[in-house]
């Protein structure tokens, strides 16, 4: 039996098709959800940025105890149960602690999913087949968000948020089953972490591995800056949108889901092309184009009008970072045993910029309205190109 058997890549496409919407299916809805419960903008993106920074503190060590561990899928079945902790407690309780509580256990189940299932991949894989894997990964991915969002958006409508959370649940459970069907003999814990070494007693410093890879260092600021404006820009189009009475709370925040990952399926495997021709960093150029055209749009148009045009865009720019990052990351730290704790290592950067976007947004649409804010935080997007331009020479070689 070869190392891509069918009996081991299917529960992996199976993984990542669950992943999905346990990974983020609550979130996009919590803001919506305290908003008809009458929380302000400013304490609800307060209470998601708590959660935010929490997953962001743990995303590096995650990173190297799953370069360690001799038991990959571990990794996988905690993400799931919070999950299924996460949905639990914010339908127990809307008070503030119990909410940001639920979005600690949402971020380190976030946290940890990412940089496990890229080490599941690589050990599957190796690094020759990396790239294709995670590029059909991602579509998978982008699939079970999809159909995760349509299904949340639905059961949203007919029965209220309490469905939703539900639904996450259970697709935090599928995922743990689905991960345990991968037989663990089928990943090389070595090729995992990119090296033929056995793993090191003391790993080195997660800030060392980016200060000693250049590219890697500019990979991340680039990428805080572009999730500072990008990551607050879907849920405050959804509460504006609401607010104005334009739309529908469940449906609408499914609707812009359900666009913008039905895009990424396609984008995903066009950049798993393009990357295997060339290397990475046009794909990652391009990515950050999108961020500041979204912004513009969404000072002019809000509402069911501007969904469309909206997710298309963020279709684009996310599905191809979703392939083009840990590619990068797996490329430039090959052979260093410390391929996950450089995953960790540029999430965590990357999650400083996410995590401060919904205080950031929330704060900033309370005090000057909706519309500029969109601007300023698609004005971001043109800093993250500035920096990958300034410097292009680093980072081209990956």
């Amino acid at each position: 039996m070869t190392s891509r058997s069918p009996s081991r890549i299917w529960p992996l496409y199976a993984v990542n098709f669950f992943m999905a919407d346990m990974q983020s299916g609550i979130g996009p809805f919590v803001g919506v959800f305290l908003q008809e419960r009458g929380w302000a903008s400013g304490l609800i993106g307060t209470a998601m940025t708590i959660g935010n920074v929490a997953g962001m503190l743990v995303t590096t060590p995650i990173g190297g105890f799953i370069d360690s561990s001799r038991n990959k899928r571990l990794w996988v079945v905690i993400p799931g149960i919070c999950v299924v902790l996460a949905s639990a407690i914010i339908l127990i309780s809307q008070n503030f602690w119990a909410v940001t509580f639920s979005q600690v256990a949402q971020s380190l189940a976030s946290a940890a999913i990412v940089p496990a299932v890229t080490g599941i991949t690589l050990g599957i894989a190796r690094q020759k087949g990396f790239n294709a894997l995670n590029g059909r990964n991602q579509a998978f991915n982008h699939a079970g968000n999809m159909v995760g969002a349509a299904l949340s958006g639905y059961l949203g409508y007919k029965f209220g948020y309490v469905a939703v959370f539900v639904l996450a649940a259970i697709f935090g459970a599928i995922t743990i089953a689905f991960v345990l069907m991968i037989p663990a003999k089928a990943i090389d814990d070595r090729a995992a972490r990119g090296s033929k070494e056995d793993d090191s007693k003391a790993p080195p410093d997660a800030m060392t591995i980016l200060l000693k890879h250049k590219a890697l260092l500019v990979l991340a600021l680039a990428l805080a800056l572009f999730h500072l404006g990008n990551a607050a820009i879907v849920p405050l189009y959804g509460l504006a949108a609401v607010a104005e009475g334009q739309a529908n709370g469940p449906s609408f925040v499914a609707t812009t889901v359900v666009i913008a990952q039905g895009v990424m399926i396609v984008t995903s495997l066009i950049a798993m092309k393009a990357a295997s021709k060339r290397n990475y960093w046009p794909v990652i150029l391009i990515s950050f184009m999108f961020l500041p055209i979204r912004g513009v749009l969404a000072f002019f148009v809000t509402g069911w009008w501007g969904v469309v045009p909206m997710q298309v865009l963020d279709g684009i720019g996310t599905g191809l970072q979703t392939v083009a990052v840990p590619g990068m990351v797996a490329r430039s730290l090959n052979g260093t045993g410390r391929i996950n704790l450089g995953q960790g290592a540029v999430i965590t950067v990357q999650g400083i910029g996410a995590s401060l976007s919904p205080a950031l947004g929330g704060w900033i649409a309370q005090w000057i309205g909706y519309g500029p804010t969109f601007l300023l935080l698609g004005g971001l997007g043109l800093a993250s190109i500035a920096l990958w331009l300034a410097f292009g020479a680093a980072v081209k070689k990956y």
